[in-house]
C-alpha cells in the first residue's frame, strides 16, 4: 500500500518519449475533462432560474391584466350609476314642476299668459326644455296606450281607428322616459261602421259599373 506524497498533486500519464509540448497539452486536457461537469451543471441551474422567471412574469401579466378589466368595469359601472342617479334625480324634480306647467299652459289657452308673467312662464319652460323635458300629445294622432292615458271615450263616424280627439293634459318625458302619459279623449269607430277605404272602393266600383240597358 503506498501513501501518497504530501505536497504533490497527481500528474496525467505523459509517454515516456513525449516532448514537453505534448506534456502541457495533457494537462491542458485533463483540466477541461474536470471542469466540463461543473459547467454543465451551472448551465443547467440558470436554464431553471430563467424558466422560474419566466413563469413569475406571466403570472404577474395575467393578474395585471385581470386588475385591470376589473377597474375598467369598475369604472363603467360607476358611471352608468352616476348617470342613472342623475336622470332619477331630474325626473323628480321635474316631475313636481308639472302642475306649474299646467297652469302655464292653461293660462296660455285661456290669453291670461301677459306681462310679467308671460315672461316668467317663458323662462321656466325654457330651463326645464334645457334639462330635457319633451312635452308631447296632440289631437288626431292614434291612441297607444303605452304613452296616453283616456280619461273619455266616445264614438265617431269620421275616425278609423282609436283616435286622441282632446288633450286633457299633455304629457311629459326625458329621453326615452315617460314621467307622465298624456291624458286624452279618445273617439272609436262606430259599431259596424264600414273602412272609409272599403267604402270608396265601393263607390268606384259602383261608378265603373256598365248601366243596364
Amino acid at each position: 500500500m503506498t501513501e501518497e506524497t504530501p505536497g504533490f498533486e497527481e500528474k496525467p500519464d505523459v509517454p515516456s518519449g513525449a516532448t514537453p509540448d505534448d506534456a502541457a497539452e495533457a494537462v491542458e486536457t485533463s483540466d477541461e475533462d474536470s471542469t466540463a461537469p461543473a459547467g454543465d451543471a451551472t448551465d443547467v441551474a440558470l436554464l431553471a432560474q430563467l424558466d422560474q422567471a419566466r413563469t413569475a412574469l406571466s403570472e404577474r401579466t395575467a393578474d395585471l391584466q385581470r386588475l385591470q378589466a376589473e377597474y375598467q368595469n369598475y369604472r363603467r359601472r360607476v358611471e352608468r350609476d352616476r348617470v342613472t342617479v342623475k336622470e332619477i334625480a331630474v325626473a323628480s324634480l321635474l316631475s313636481e314642476l308639472l302642475p306649474v306647467l299646467d297652469d302655464v299652459g292653461r293660462a296660455r289657452d285661456h290669453g291670461e299668459l301677459v306681462g310679467g308673467f308671460k315672461s316668467v312662464a317663458e323662462s321656466l319652460e325654457t330651463v326645464v326644455a334645457k334639462m330635457g323635458l319633451q312635452q308631447f300629445g296632440k289631437e288626431g294622432e292614434p291612441f297607444d296606450p303605452t304613452i296616453h292615458e283616456a280619461l273619455m271615450h266616445s264614438y265617431a263616424p269620421d275616425v278609423t281607428e282609436t283616435t286622441c280627439v282632446a288633450i286633457l293634459q299633455p304629457g311629459y318625458r326625458i329621453g326615452e322616459r315617460t314621467i307622465r302619459p298624456a291624458r286624452v279623449a279618445v273617439a272609436e269607430p262606430q259599431p259596424g261602421a264600414a273602412p272609409a277605404k272599403d267604402e270608396k272602393k265601393s263607390a268606384d266600383e259602383e261608378s265603373g259599373a256598365p248601366e243596364e240597358g
